[in-house]
């Protein structure tokens, strides 16, 4: 069948003519619940450990870095720039020069590290998801390539979710190459329907919500 004889098929099932202008798309409906701070943050953890990932609310940023270091405990790690980890003290827990900038060696230390540690630019307390924006203070590497991720977040950034967040982002591309959207541990099912963690990113994921 010819690439026309295509396009007409599609056209006519869809009740058009050839060169009839797209119709102007219905205006976007975004839902944003009002919620408070607490029951945001119970949900998130909530739908963290659904999903087979660890959480801790820290009362403070002494709390967070204590627990992370329970976590580490001889294990390498490599931190992000994120200036929240800075404030936390966690960066200096890596023993890794912060402020990498060199690609090559990112991507050799995040290979060989037992744990990568970011912060993350939003969470969404309705399905536990953390949204980071690839930049200089957070690279992408260290959130999918070292096998255990520990994210820590400022519990003035969990959103209620989606319709939230792009009320505050509409347009990410302006902003980011490349926002992730990190739903728990990687996880697939392609192979025989058996659930498997950990092949196209970290098998473990920690979210800590500070304050």
């Amino acid at each position: 069948m010819s690439r026309d004889a295509i396009l007409n098929k599609v056209r006519t099932a869809l009740g058009r003519t050839a060169g009839e202008p797209v119709a102007t798309p219905p205006p976007v409906r975004l839902r944003v619940g009002e919620v408070d701070t607490d029951t945001r943050i119970a949900s998130m953890l909530r739908a963290v450990e659904a999903l087979a990932g660890k959480t801790h609310r820290a009362a403070t940023a002494e709390d967070a870095r204590a627990y992370v270091a329970a976590i580490l405990d001889g294990k390498t790690a490599v931190a992000s720039n994120a200036p929240f980890l800075r404030e936390c003290g966690i960066v200096d827990l890596t023993g890794v020069q912060s402020g990498l900038t060199d690609a090559a060696a990112l991507r050799a230390l995040c290979a060989t590290a037992d744990v990568g540690i970011t912060s993350a630019d939003y969470a969404l307390a309705d399905t536990g998801t953390l949204a980071m924006l690839a930049s200089p203070a957070e690279a992408r590497l260290i959130s999918l390539l070292p096998p255990v991720h520990i994210a820590v977040v400022p519990k003035d950034r969990v959103l209620s979710g989606l319709d939230e967040l792009f009320t505050i982002l509409p347009l990410p591309a302006e902003q980011t190459s490349s926002m992730v959207l990190i739903t728990g541990p990687s996880r697939t099912a392609d192979i025989e329907q058996i659930l498997v963690r950990g092949v196209h990113g970290p098998g473990e994921i920690y979210v800590v919500v500070v304050g």
